[in-house]
């Protein structure tokens, strides 16, 4: 078995590997137990650490849906000849939601659309667009200008250049601000119980809330399980899609 390939099969094990982990409360109980104090719930108990973990998936790969679906296709319209005009517009504007706090972004949110995981979404949506849309257009940057002209001279139009020539040289770039935003916002989600949604933040939250080391090391192992397991499975998505990289 090759190295990718034996790369690729650890990464999708991992996945059942960790939602495993997430549902053996019995196992987190026994790790976690020195760090209750006398007379306190080892674990949350209101909603199992599973629950919680698939909450937090689902607020973070809606958030990144956007990122994507909206950040790359944006960043692509500005490198284009019609669209040059609204790059600093779009820049700046994805610079502005990175320096937002996200906690900001709540609580602006919140009394619009109400309390709920909606708010986070949007809060996420926000703070990952930066590192996305900044790597796209910094992988068009890099795209030697020798290669756009050959293309134009072997007779490629415009859009058969940009899905034949472009997108295939900035696409390393535009990986790894996908796998940035991701990692941010599996870490960020954890913000979610502030506007009454569910994520792994809430034994954190808990645990604060009533001085719980236990919970609040359950949530924090949680997050950091979660956020490996994404940035693994990204650096393998980013192998196999670029391997001239490799």
């Amino acid at each position: 078995m090759t190295r990718a390939r034996f790369e690729a099969v650890l990464a999708l094990l991992l996945w059942p590997a960790l939602w495993l982990l997430y549902s053996r409360e019995d196992w987190w109980r026994a790790l976690l137990a020195p760090l209750a104090g006398y007379d306190q719930p080892v674990l949350y108990e209101r909603i199992s650490l599973l629950e919680t973990a698939q909450n937090h998936l689902l607020i973070v790969l809606t958030a990144m849906a956007g990122v994507i679906g909206i950040g790359i296709p944006l960043a692509i319209l500005a490198t284009r000849r019609a669209g040059k005009p609204l790059l600093p517009l779009i820049a700046n504007t994805a610079t502005i939601g990175q320096t937002l706090p996200p906690v900001a972004v709540l609580f602006l949110v919140t009394p619009i659309i109400g309390f709920g995981p909606q708010a986070m979404m949007i809060a996420l949506f926000t703070y990952g667009l930066m590192p996305t849309v900044q790597a796209t257009l910094t992988g068009w940057r890099e795209i030697d200008a020798d290669v756009r002209r050959a293309a134009e001279g072997i007779g490629m139009g415009p859009w058969r250049q940009l899905f034949s020539v472009e997108l295939p040289l900035a696409l390393p770039g535009i990986l790894a601000g996908v796998r940035t935003s991701l990692i941010l916002s599996v870490a960020t989600a954890s913000l979610a119980p502030v506007t009454g949604g569910v994520s792994l933040g809430t034994p954190i939250v808990s645990g604060l809330a009533v001085d719980n080391a236990s919970q609040v090391m359950e949530g924090a192992l949680a997050v950091a399980l979660l956020a490996l397991c994404c940035d693994y499975s990204m650096r393998v998505l980013q192998r196999r899609l670029t391997p001239w990289r490799t």
